[in-house]
C-alpha cells in the first residue's frame, strides 16, 4: 500500500477518494460535472471552463479545473503560495475558502497527499457531529 500512496495523483483518485468519505452524495454541476457534497455542501467539484482560469500564454479557459474546498483563508494561502504544489486561486474565488487544481497537474502530488487534501475538504463541509466521528476512528497525521 506504501507504494499506492507515493505515486503520483490522478483524476480517478479523486472520485474514488470522494466518494470512499463517508455520508457523500455526487450531483452533477454545469456540463454534467460531478459535485461531491457531504450534508448538501459541496467539498469537491469539477468545474466547467471559465474566464477566470485561463492559460497566460493562449488566452485559452483551463478545461480542467477542480476546485476543493479548505477550512481557513490561512489554508488556502498556504496552499496557493507554496510553490512546490500545483494549487492556485483566481480573484473570482478572493474570500472563498476553496484551492483550485488543474487535473493534467494532479500527478505533482502523491496520492497520499490528495488523500489528505480530500480529507480536509470533506471535514472543513461536514457537521461537527460527522466531523468528529470520522475523526475518532481517523486520527490525524
Amino acid at each position: 500500500m506504501a507504494d499506492e500512496d507515493s505515486r503520483p495523483a490522478r483524476v480517478e483518485d479523486v472520485h474514488e477518494l470522494a466518494l470512499a468519505m463517508p455520508h457523500v452524495a455526487v450531483t452533477h454541476g454545469g456540463g454534467e460535472n460531478p459535485v461531491y457534497q457531504v450534508g448538501g455542501k459541496s467539498f469537491i467539484f469539477f468545474r466547467t471552463p471559465r474566464p477566470d482560469a485561463v492559460d497566460p500564454e493562449t488566452g485559452e479557459r483551463y478545461p480542467d479545473v477542480i476546485v476543493f474546498w479548505v477550512a481557513s483563508e490561512a489554508e488556502k494561502q498556504a496552499l496557493v503560495q507554496d510553490p512546490a504544489l500545483p494549487f492556485f486561486t483566481t480573484p473570482h474565488f478572493d474570500g472563498h475558502r476553496s484551492v483550485l487544481v488543474r487535473a493534467s497537474r494532479l500527478g505533482e502530488l502523491t496520492r497520499q497527499e490528495l488523500a489528505e487534501q480530500m480529507q480536509d475538504a470533506w471535514l472543513s463541509r461536514a457537521s461537527a457531529r460527522r466531523a468528529t466521528s470520522w475523526l475518532s476512528t481517523h486520527p490525524p497525521v
